[in-house]
């Protein structure tokens, strides 16, 4: 409780200094926010466009009912496999009349074949999952092609790959800004307060008791600063989705971790601070 009492009474000694320490720790996240939520929307957007991956084969003509019924069944039974579905030539025509206006009347009936249309599992529609699927459709003797966009496939892959690689450098080093910047401004607090530690020591108080007003200080400064990012995170993403483009914001879960890497920067920043004072006094 005394420890609780001391740090509090920090803040109302120095409330200029307490508010420039959460302010900055606010914008420090803010930052590491911003990036966390542009590349989480680029994430979704890629595994929507994912979803859009699928084999079609092509069946040949006369192909008897029972036959392509035992392939689909067979078909969806392999594990890389989420859907299996039957596309006739009517079905065929008149998809490609309503997503291809401008050609309606060249497609005539029984210009496109039947097929069976394959959607892949998520962790499935990598390149060279998706080739081998293919092939295996392949071997049944009444499929006369199989078609599944491979070089499409293969960029959207590569696209996936960079933009993880990107996205974990880049928020490694906003993070490490982020910590090197609240780190510094939590030493200036403590700094500040120099005269008074060096107090505590000449009176006999163990180090752990000089310590812990700060670090409770240090962690509700960091939630504080996590509280202010998150808000202005979230008013971010409502102009973005409202003026720019369709965002979502972070879950829940997510969230409350930004919090907690809030209040863990704070409570780190504290005791390595007041650390590094305490062995010069």
């Amino acid at each position: 409780m005394l420890a609780i009492r001391e740090a509090l009474l920090a803040f109302r000694r120095a409330p200029l200094l307490s508010v420039l320490g959460i302010t900055t720790i606010a914008f420090s996240l803010f930052a590491f926010g911003l990036f966390g939520l542009v590349a989480l929307n680029i994430k979704r957007t890629l595994a929507n466009v994912e979803e859009r991956v699928e084999i079609r084969a092509f069946i040949a003509e006369g192909t008897p009912a029972d036959a392509i019924a035992a392939a689909m069944s067979d078909i969806a039974s392999f594990p890389e496999v989420s859907r299996v579905d039957f596309v006739s030539q009517e079905d065929a025509l008149a998809k490609a009349r309503r997503e291809l206006p401008e050609f309606r009347d060249v497609f005539d009936a029984g210009f496109l074949p039947a097929s069976i249309d394959i959607r892949l599992q998520p962790e499935a529609r990598e390149p060279d999952r998706v080739r081998a699927v293919s092939a295996r459709v392949g071997t049944y003797s009444f499929i006369d092609d199989v078609r599944y966009g491979q070089e499409w496939v293969e960029k959207l892959a590569r696209i996936r790959n960079i933009a993880t690689i990107v996205g974990i450098a880049l928020g490694l080093a906003f993070a490490s800004v982020a910590v090197i910047i609240i780190g510094t401004t939590i030493r200036m607090a403590v700094l500040a307060r120099s005269r008074e530690i060096a107090i505590m020591r000449f009176v006999g108080a163990t180090d752990g008791f000089i310590r812990r007003p700060f670090l409770i200080e240090g962690f509700v400064k960091g939630i504080l600063g996590g509280v202010v990012a998150l808000l202005l995170t979230w008013l971010a993403s409502v102009l973005i989705d409202r003026y720019i483009i369709r965002s979502e914001f972070f879950s829940g879960e997510t969230a409350l971790l930004g919090l907690l890497f809030g209040a863990l920067i704070g409570l780190i920043g504290s005791a390595v601070s007041v650390g590094r004072h305490l062995r010069r006094v």
